[in-house]
């Protein structure tokens, strides 16, 4: 059994910092050819200009929470696409809602790698319950296991009796998924009486890993590890066995800048994940996340030398993830709009148990217990997620500007 997936993770930094940068030019001037919205916001630009990541600091920053309003004035995809929709293998619907799409580009998502530093190996049949449908979570899981050389089971989200019926029969090596529903099949199955000891590996995304719920996976003999992916960019970083930060995806150029700007932070500083990918049908040039993070110090022990980050820090602004879905502020907004005379609202997220919860508390002056179970119905229409609705006192909530509170921990 090999240690690495390939030399890339072993080359020097002065190596792969050339490569990053010449592909990222190459990108550059590929993306001003045959993306509206890089032909103008990059017009300026000197490709060749960009010798060093100082350079970079030049480029401007493309916000992931500005997509909503730049796909609604120039649909479908504001632009950003080197293709258009008709080329496109799949085109994919992402909470926001926000649209992209799937090219041609070889292993979309650049999973297998992070695959392969959780153990996983070639011919190991692999149960994938990331969604595959509108998003493309499941898709992005499923041809990165196919290109390590894993046949994948569909499993998807949800019936998690048919599931774990499924994986006590096909025997499945390794779990694919968001932390927590890994938890939801394991104690379904023992409710159930099914034997699903042969899972004893999982990559998790969508959602934090929390050191509890680790070691209960270990006690249970399943080995967990974590990446770091987003629906636009695929996998950005991912844990190896060190277990210390994750080390940055060979396919990708990330910077850690000052929230809202495009300034670069020094290295420990936390800041906002700034990434570009060299996609040639979905380029993103200096794709500002919304998520926080740091750059760790030194080399990984596992002996790849990319640099690390510190792993997910909470969000540089108030879209949060719950259960692997992000929730949006303009989300809590359109709650608002639906019942005007609420007031304040404010959405707290919270764990309970090993379980992500979402609280909502609105101001109301109304008491009826029917009035509630309205706007929780439609709080799970907005979000796709339940969540608890409390009607508060008119005046009570803080006038802070705050309208989504996440209140987990994650040391």
């Amino acid at each position: 059994m090999t240690e690495h997936f390939d030399s890339l993770e072993t080359r020097e930094p002065a190596e792969r910092e050339a490569d990053l940068l010449a592909r990222l030019r190459a990108t550059i001037a590929h993306a001003r050819a045959h993306a509206p919205y890089y032909a103008e916001r990059l017009a300026a630009v000197d490709p060749e200009s960009l010798t060093d990541r100082q350079a970079l600091a030049e480029l401007p920053v493309t916000r992931k929470s500005e997509l909503l309003r730049l796909q609604a004035e120039q649909p479908p995809f504001a632009g950003l696409a080197a293709i258009p929709a008709a080329k496109a293998r799949r085109v994919f619907v992402s909470p926001g809602p926000i649209y992209e799409l799937q090219g041609e580009a070889s292993e979309y998502g650049r999973t297998a790698r992070a695959l392969f530093a959780a153990g996983f190996r070639p011919g190991e049949l692999v149960y994938n319950c990331f969604a595959y449908h509108l998003t493309p979570g499941g898709w992005i899981m499923d041809e990165g296991a196919r290109a390590l050389g894993c046949p994948v089971v569909a499993g998807g989200v949800g019936n998690s009796e048919q599931q774990v019926a499924a994986i006590a029969h096909l025997r499945p090596a390794g779990y694919t998924g968001t932390p927590d529903y890994l938890k939801t099949l394991l104690d379904k199955g023992g409710e159930l009486g099914l034997d699903l000891s042969s899972i004893t590996k999982a990559l998790v995304s969508g959602g934090a890993l929390f050191p509890s719920l680790r070691a209960e996976y270990a006690g249970r003999g399943v080995a967990v590890l974590q990446c770091y992916a987003t629906a636009e960019l695929g996998v950005v970083a991912y844990e190896t066995e060190a277990q210390e930060g994750l080390v940055i995806d060979e396919g990708v150029l990330v910077e850690i800048v000052r929230p809202g700007t495009g300034e670069p932070l020094p290295a420990g500083e936390v800041g906002e994940v700034v990434v570009s990918v060299f996609n040639p049908d979905l380029p993103l040039i200096r794709f500002a996340t919304g998520d926080l993070s740091a750059i760790l110090p030194g080399r990984s022990p596992c002996g790849r030398t990319n640099q690390r980050i510190r792993g997910w820090m909470g969000r540089a602004d108030q879209t949060t993830k719950i259960k692997g879905m992000f929730v949006h502020p303009q989300q809590v907004a359109e709650l608002a709009k639906r019942f005007p005379h609420l007031g304040r609202l404010r959405l707290v997220v919270d764990r309970r148990g090993e379980s992500d919860v979402m609280h909502l508390r609105c101001e109301s002056a109304e008491r009826d217990p029917d009035f509630a179970a309205r706007v929780a119905e439609t709080l799970q229409a907005v979000t796709k997620l339940r969540g608890e609705v409390e009607l508060v006192a008119p005046g009570s909530l803080p006038n802070d500007g705050k309208v989504i509170d996440d209140q987990r921990r994650y040391d």
